[in-house]
């Protein structure tokens, strides 16, 4: 008979049930197998949180790089002109921009004018960093033509210039109201330079989603930059964005061929890689702090199946008795371990995925109820903090919980199979 049973047969299965089923008076261990489900539970659904948290973080900040800010940004070398001052202005600039705009991949070729200014409302002042760019250009940065929240109309650019959200707070500004906008580097007359001053009324007002932009970021139109700059003919850099931000590098031999000589490249990752190596350590980081979680909470299996073992001593000696194989008994008590790392992975698969759907509302919540405490963006740099549910992420703590859980559950499973049936009912 033993050898003829089929593994995984139907009784092993219905033997493996009734001893879950088990109450304590019976010799079962029902109390322990719930803790054991409810650990697991726990354990895969903080995993699929964490992964889903730091999947969302991280698009979040990167969007947030890539949609108001240059994929690349090209420069010039120092060079002397010929009337021997040093410069790293642009002259060419619409030609190099032509070029690289006719790039396979590159979506946008734009002529920058950059400078920090101070910018002045009724005696509050705020440093910021104007962008010198015209219209068409500017409406095709995603999170300034489209941002989460604007006012003004972005159509009137050329009347004024757009600001972000944090500057008009802190100025305490709305669209129709004029700002000053203050340079040290103005005229330069025979006593030396003299800072220059021009009011410029407010036409736009944008959110990007990033914090130190909101807080910083203003656009003049070109024209008036390179006067107000004086960079009357002359670019400070060419801002480029391409379709495949995250495959930047393969970029960079086609970008300096065509921005001649003397070009220089700065990518976003580039201005943000110590941030992106500190996200990717703490990737691994969390997910193996999680892993050794989910670890935790199988063991309690070893645990419940030890002392199930343990309680069906006589029961394993009778089965034994009436012609059931090591590999039978093994089967049986496996599938009692297993069936809890499987039933508690599925649970846990279905709270994680619901929480991480729902997270945005249960962080608002929490957010609220603790007085903003929770997520500040002056500290995060964003503003709020998505949780974005991928299926490797999901299959990855299945695959682990499910690894673990029957792992462990084989070692007191054979030691049931290698019982001894005389020596179990000895005491019978």
């Amino acid at each position: 008979m033993a050898n003829r049973t089929t593994p995984f047969a139907a009784f092993e299965w219905a033997i493996a049930w009734r001893y879950l089923r088990a109450r304590r008076s019976e010799g079962g261990v029902s109390v322990m197998t719930w803790i054991s489900l409810i650990g697991i539970t726990l354990a895969v659904a903080a995993l699929i949180i964490t992964l889903a948290v730091r999947a969302g973080f991280r698009a979040e900040f990167v969007d947030t790089i890539l949609g108001a800010n240059a994929h690349v940004s090209v420069y010039s070398g120092l060079y002397v002109t010929d009337t021997g001052q040093t410069t790293r202005a642009i002259t060419d600039y619409a030609a190099i921009a032509d070029r690289i705009a006719a790039i396979p991949g590159v979506t946008r070729a734009a002529p920058l004018v950059k400078g920090q200014v101070m910018a002045t409302m009724r005696s509050i002042n705020a440093g910021v960093e104007v962008f010198g760019i015209s219209e068409a250009d500017l409406k095709t940065i995603p999170r300034v033509a489209n941002p989460e929240q604007s006012t003004g109309d972005i159509n009137r650019f050329q009347d004024g210039i757009a600001i972000g959200i944090g500057v008009a707070r802190t100025l305490g500004v709305r669209v129709g109201d004029k700002i000053k906008l203050i340079s040290p580097n103005g005229v330069k007359t025979a006593f030396g330079t003299s800072p220059r001053v021009n009011a410029y009324e407010v036409v736009y007002i944008f959110q990007a989603g990033r914090y130190e932009i909101d807080r910083t970021r203003v656009y003049m139109p070109f024209a008036e930059a390179q006067s107000y700059f004086n960079r009357e003919g002359a670019a400070d850099e060419i801002e480029v964005f391409v379709e495949n931000p995250e495959q930047i590098d393969q970029y960079s031999v086609p970008l300096l061929n065509a921005a001649g000589e003397r070009a220089l490249l700065w990518t976003w990752r580039d201005s943000s890689a110590s941030f992106l190596r500190a996200l990717d350590v703490e990737d691994t980081v969390m997910f193996v702090l999680m892993s050794v979680l989910v670890l935790i909470a199988s063991m309690n299996i070893i645990s419940g199946l030890v002392m199930l073992v343990k309680n069906k001593g006589r029961d394993i000696g009778i089965l034994r008795t009436i012609g059931l194989s090591e590999g039978s008994i093994l089967r049986i008590f496996f599938l009692c371990g297993s069936l809890v790392g499987l039933v508690g992975t599925a649970m846990g698969v279905a709270l994680g995925c619901l929480f991480a759907i729902y997270f945005d509302q249960i962080l608002a919540f929490v957010n609220g109820a603790s007085n903003g405490g929770v997520w500040d963006p002056a500290i995060r740099g964003i503003y709020k903090l998505p949780a974005k549910l991928m299926l490797d992420d999901v299959l990855s703590a299945v695959a682990l919980s499910l690894i673990l859980s029957f792992g462990i559950t084989i070692f007191p499973a054979r030691r049931a199979a290698r019982m001894n049936p005389v020596e179990a009912l000895r005491y019978e």
